[in-house]
């Protein structure tokens, strides 16, 4: 995977720093690294309906 640099700033350095601590990661990289595969999945599941209520469907007579 290839690497990246993202300039932050020290408000998103505390945020990211909290992520890290809660999810038990190793560096804030891996932090930031974690909430983009989180916002993919979250919009992967909504763009694929999964998640989503059912709504029964009728038929239409022809």
């Amino acid at each position: 995977m290839p690497d990246y640099q993202i300039d932050v700033s020290d408000e998103e350095k505390k945020i990211l720093e909290t992520v890290r601590i809660r999810q038990d990661l190793d560096s804030i990289e891996e932090a930031a690294e974690w909430l983009a595969k989180q916002r993919l999945l979250r919009q992967t599941r909504n763009l694929s309906g999964r998640g989503r209520a059912l709504q029964l469907v009728n038929k239409r007579k022809k």
